[in-house]
C-alpha cells in the first residue's frame, strides 16, 4: 500500500461569482502547486455530505476519511471532546458551545469577533463557576477550547441529544429568539429547558464580565452570549489500523479534526502557531507533514482558514487564503516529499463549499485531485470545480475517496 498525504482546505470550493466574471475563487487564485497535483494527477467530484445530513465539517470530514456519517455521526461536540481530553460516559450528552455576539436581538457573528483563546478561557471559567453543577437532575460541565469553540456537557441518563440546535455560523443576521434549542421528543424536554436556562443565565454574567468590558472599550465585539449546538453521545468507530492496517497522523488547529483523528486511531500532531485562521502557521504544518510521512502511512493535513473567510463573506481574503495554502503549505510539502525520495500519493480537496455569497456551508460535491506515482494523468490542468467535472476519477461517494487514495481494492 502506497503512503498518502491528504491536504484539505476547509470550505475552499465556492460558486461562480459575478464580480470574478462568473469564475470561482479557485479559478482565479494563483495556486501553481495545487494545479500541479491536478495536472500531474487525476481529478473528480466527491459527495462528502450524504443527502439529508447536516452540511458541516463534522459530516464532511467523516466522509473524507471513509466513515459513513449515517452510521457513526453523533454531532461534532463529542468528537471535539476527545481532543480536549474530556472523558464522556455513555449517557453524557455533549454540545459544542460557541461564544457569540448578539446585537439588537440578531446573531452578529458566530465567534465573538474571533475572540482570543486567552480571553475565552477566562470567560468559560467564570461561567463554569456559576453555571456548573456536580449534582442535580442534569449535572453541568463547561470546558474551554480554542478561540470561540468550547464544550458544554450534560451528565447522566436524564440528558438527551434529541434537541434541534441551529449552528450559529449558518444563521448570522437572524433573530436569536427564533433559533433557540428545541426538543424533538418528550424525553428531551428537560434538556431543552436546561440549555435555555443556561443561555439566559449566561447573558447576565457575560454582560458585566471584565473581558467583555475591555473588548467593548477597544471597539471589539463582546462575547455576550453562549450558543450550544450539535448535541450527541460518543460514537463507536473502527480505527484506521483496524480497517486498513494503516498507521495515520492528523495535523490541524481545530478540536473537531484532531478529535476525529483520535477516534480514527491516528496520531495527533500539534503545531505551534496553528490558529484555525488565516494567520495560521502554514510552514510549520508543512514541515510536520513531511516529517510525519517518514514513519506514517497516511498524513491528513487540515487548514481552516478558507472556511473562516467564506463565513466572513470576504472574497479577497478567501482568494488570499487559497494562495497562502498553495505557496506556504502545498509547495513545501511537495518539495519535501521529493527530497525524501519515497513514493507518496498526494491528494487535495475541500470538505465542503463555503460560498462567500451566503457565508454558510453548502452540500455540493467538491473537487478532488489525486497525484499518485505510476498513474497516467488525465486531461485536467487546473484545480477547480469546473475541471473536476471532466476528470477521469468516477463520481465518488462513501469510502470511494479514501480507498482510491490508499490504493485499497474493493
Amino acid at each position: 500500500m502506497m503512503k498518502a498525504i491528504i491536504i484539505l482546505g476547509d470550505g475552499m470550493s465556492d460558486y461562480p461569482i459575478e464580480h470574478l466574471g462568473g469564475k470561482t475563487p479557485l479559478q482565479v487564485a494563483n495556486k501553481p502547486s495545487i494545479d500541479r497535483i491536478a495536472r500531474e494527477g487525476r481529478m473528480g467530484l466527491f459527495e462528502t455530505i450524504p443527502e439529508g445530513m447536516p452540511k458541516g465539517s463534522e459530516v464532511a470530514n467523516l466522509s473524507v476519511l471513509g466513515y459513513d456519517p449515517l452510521k457513526v455521526y453523533n454531532g461534532r461536540a463529542v468528537i471535539e471532546a476527545a481532543n480536549m481530553g474530556v472523558a464522556l460516559d455513555d449517557d453524557d450528552v455533549a454540545f459544542r458551545l460557541n461564544l457569540c455576539c448578539i446585537e439588537n436581538g440578531l446573531i452578529k457573528n458566530h465567534s465573538a469577533g474571533h475572540i482570543t483563546t486567552e480571553e475565552a478561557d477566562a470567560i468559560i471559567r467564570s461561567l463554569h463557576e456559576v453555571l456548573g453543577e456536580a449534582s442535580g437532575e442534569i449535572p453541568v460541565d463547561l470546558h474551554s477550547g480554542v478561540s470561540y469553540r468550547h464544550l458544554l456537557v450534560l451528565r447522566g441518563a436524564t440528558a438527551s441529544p434529541k434537541v434541534t440546535c441551529a449552528p450559529p455560523h449558518d444563521h448570522v443576521g437572524e433573530r436569536a429568539e427564533d433559533l433557540l434549542p428545541t426538543a424533538t421528543s418528550d424525553e428531551a424536554r428537560a434538556t431543552e429547558a436546561k440549555v435555555r436556562l443556561l443561555m439566559t443565565r449566561a447573558e447576565d454574567i457575560l454582560k458585566e464580565h471584565p473581558v467583555n468590558l475591555r473588548r467593548i472599550s477597544e471597539g471589539k465585539d463582546p462575547a455576550n452570549a453562549i450558543w450550544p449546538w450539535s448535541p450527541g453521545r460518543k460514537p463507536k468507530m473502527e480505527t484506521f489500523q483496524e480497517r486498513f492496517g494503516v498507521h495515520g497522523a492528523v495535523i490541524s488547529a481545530v478540536d473537531l479534526i484532531m478529535g476525529l483523528g483520535l477516534y480514527a486511531g491516528m496520531d495527533v500532531i500539534r503545531v505551534a502557531g496553528a490558529t484555525g485562521l488565516w494567520d495560521t502557521n502554514y510552514e510549520g504544518k508543512a514541515a510536520a507533514c513531511v516529517d510525519a510521512i517518514r514513519d506514517h502511512d497516511l498524513v491528513y493535513v487540515h487548514v481552516e482558514a478558507t472556511d473562516e473567510a467564506g463565513h466572513a463573506k470576504d472574497l479577497d481574503l478567501k482568494i488570499k487564503c487559497i494562495e497562502m495554502l498553495d505557496d506556504r503549505l502545498v509547495r513545501p510539502i511537495l518539495e519535501g516529499v521529493e527530497k525524501l525520495g519515497i513514493e507518496v500519493a498526494v491528494a487535495v480537496l475541500p470538505d465542503h463549499p463555503t460560498p462567500v455569497s451566503t457565508g454558510i456551508h453548502a452540500g455540493d460535491p467538491v473537487p478532488v485531485a489525486v497525484m499518485r506515482p505510476g498513474d497516467t494523468p488525465d486531461a485536467t490542468t487546473c484545480f477547480d470545480e469546473e475541471q473536476a467535472r471532466s476528470g477521469s476519477i468516477p463520481f465518488m461517494r462513501g469510502d470511494d475517496f479514501i480507498k482510491f487514495v490508499l490504493g485499497v481494492k474493493n
